[in-house]
């Protein structure tokens, strides 16, 4: 296990502007054996609702730590709300029906795991590979983990611990973002 740090690059209210950015990123990105994870604190059961419909085996549990109600126990999620969800390991494509389910209530980081980030010679960045070619879009939270929750989205860009920060300024560039100097550290 490795860890990365995730750098803001962009942040805003409106959630279709987030998803641009996602696409321009995910468009640079080698997604060669790319796939989403999902992290989510579900508050609503229209989330919930929504969800189930785009993961129907979604892994939650109550977060309610008293509560040992889960998927696992086959309990239904709209009586025991909150629920946390981690659940990886999913095709691109449903990354934005996950994020579209969601409401204002609900908090997610949505994870790319990418195959790498490309050499970039004319701003004189090396290819970088998998180890290291994340990026996360926390919806209604600017923070990885959903405890800064707010009615904006940040996207987050992941790199080497100290390293590697001329590809978050070149990366946030691309879409009229900037480096905000403020990483969280991001176990993988």
């Amino acid at each position: 296990m490795s860890n990365s740090h995730a750098a803001a690059v962009f942040t805003t209210p409106d959630l279709e502007e987030a998803l641009g950015v996602v696409r321009t990123f995910l468009g640079i990105a080698d997604l060669t054996f790319a796939e989403v994870d999902f992290e989510a604190t579900i508050r609503s059961r229209e989330g919930v609702a929504g969800v189930l419909k785009v993961l129907p085996e979604l892994n939650w549990w109550a977060a309610n730590a008293s509560e040992p109600r889960s998927a696992k126990t086959g309990d239904d999620p709209a009586q025991c709300l909150p629920v946390s969800v981690h659940d990886w390991s999913h095709p691109l494509d449903l990354a934005e029906p996950f994020i579209r389910a969601l409401r204002a209530e609900d908090a997610a980081a949505v994870r790319w795991d990418l195959n790498g980030w490309p050499e970039v010679p004319e701003a004189g960045l090396e290819e970088i590979s998998q180890k290291y070619a994340y990026l996360t879009l926390s919806v209604n939270s600017r923070d990885l983990y959903q405890y800064e929750c707010s009615p904006d989205h940040t996207v987050h860009v992941h790199v080497r611990s100290g390293r590697d920060l001329d590809r978050v300024r070149w990366l946030a560039a691309q879409v009229g973002g900037h480096f905000t100097g403020r990483t969280e550290l991001a176990p993988l």
